[in-house]
């Protein structure tokens, strides 16, 4: 079987103000050609699917679109992410047309999607899981709503995983030594999927993912997934296309198909095409391109002289260097580059506190505290740090 694996598209979402409709419809045709013509037995769309709670009409529009025209070539499951709202993503999903899976409840990720091969045989069993905040989930998948499960990522997404492993075991799917070897079928043995959004440990992040930092920590380990029989499992959340895990099952990122920020310049987004056959099971395809991003630095004059003249296309964060501010600096660079989305006057005090403002917002805590122990001459307790982080967790979400 074949799956395309797809996460992260936040359709909606601008970048430093600029519109995004064009390279979000691009990649609708994209995907559609690609279930068209590369006989994908499932498009996976790992969470994230618009950018924010109440995305606009338009998205709405285009979303519904890309389905109907995708379902005319194959199944589709789709899970919410932590920018979705699963609410309104999963409105009606039981009344959703054959082909066509909506999966924006913990409570029945333990339940697959099955997937069947052109012989009509059990070809995949796939598992989505949508994005679990630790806040709301603690309490539904406790056996006990009296004891709820920790306040972490790892006890939520591990309980899911717990039932998804009881499940392969109830199926006799747990024993992935046999698996398509000797005389063992396909139906014997389908391909088992799990669909995740989450940050797992090692992996590397952009700084266009939304904080999902609970209890003091973002991220889950690889070998949470290692369960018998798991074969592929299809992460969502980071921007970043990646390889992760060490030796338990294939575990990638898709990426976003589109860059959201300048960190994501030199990305080659991709989607992903998982080929349960074949002995390379992972191709990566290219996403179509709308428009290039570029941080290019220098003096007015140099950024002004042909030597810049390729960037003229691209979505720009400029840098100028001059000693003294130039007059109608923004003017004069979009005379010659018409898509500036930042522009900086970057002298040796002005690096100093891009530095800082990079710091705060890698590090926010870290910067917290060091105000607070600067203001007040002394470092803060236990108490005061918890509550600081507490009162941050509160704000991001």
């Amino acid at each position: 079987m074949r799956f395309l694996h797809t996460a992260d598209w936040h359709l909606g979402r601008t970048l430093h103000g600029a519109d995004l409709t064009p390279a979000f419809e691009a990649w609708a045709d994209h995907v559609v050609d690609l279930v068209a013509t590369e006989n994908i037995d499932a498009l996976l769309v790992s969470g994230d699917v618009y950018d924010r709670g109440i995305p606009p009409v338009h998205m709405v529009d285009l979303l519904a679109d890309t389905l109907e025209r995708a379902l005319e070539h194959t199944n589709v499951i789709v899970t919410s992410g932590n920018h979705d709202s699963p609410k309104r993503l999963g409105f009606g999903s039981r009344l959703m047309r054959e082909g066509l899976y909506f999966y924006t409840d913990s409570l029945h990720s333990h339940v697959p999607v099955p997937l069947y091969d052109h012989d009509g045989d059990l070809g995949a069993l796939v598992y989505p899981i949508p994005y679990l905040d630790p806040d709301s989930e603690r309490g539904r998948l406790a056996n006990n709503p009296a004891e709820p499960l920790a306040r972490s990522h790892t006890a939520v997404l591990g309980e899911v995983l717990n039932r998804i492993e009881a499940d392969l075991a109830s199926r006799g799917l747990s024993a992935k030594d046999t698996r398509r070897k000797g005389d063992a079928s396909v139906a014997d043995n389908p391909f088992v999927v799990v669909m995740s959004h989450s940050f797992v440990t090692g992996a590397q992040e952009t700084g266009s993912e939304r904080d999902i930092t609970v209890g003091g920590a973002a991220n889950v380990a690889a070998s949470l997934f290692d369960i018998p029989g798991v074969d592929y499992v299809a992460l969502g959340h980071l921007h970043g296309p990646q390889k992760v895990g060490g030796n338990g099952p294939l575990m990638r990122y898709s990426g976003s198909p589109i860059p959201f920020s300048f960190s994501e310049e030199n990305h080659v987004k991709s989607s992903v095409i998982v080929d349960t056959q074949a002995d390379v099971p992972i191709t990566l395809v290219p996403a179509p391109i709308y428009r290039k991003l570029a941080t290019i630095e220098g003096t007015l004059e140099e950024l002004l002289s042909a030597k810049f003249d390729e960037y003229r296309g691209h979505f720009l964060r400029i840098r100028v260097t001059d000693p003294d501010r130039p007059s109608n600096l923004f003017a004069k660079l979009t005379q010659k580059f018409p898509y500036v989305l930042e522009h900086q006057h970057v002298t040796e005090a002005t690096a100093v506190s891009i530095a800082e403002l990079e710091a705060i917002r890698t590090e926010p805590l870290a910067v917290l505290r060091e105000f607070f122990e600067a203001s007040g001459g002394r470092e803060l307790t236990d108490a005061e740090l918890d509550l600081i982080r507490e009162t941050w967790e509160k704000v991001g979400a």
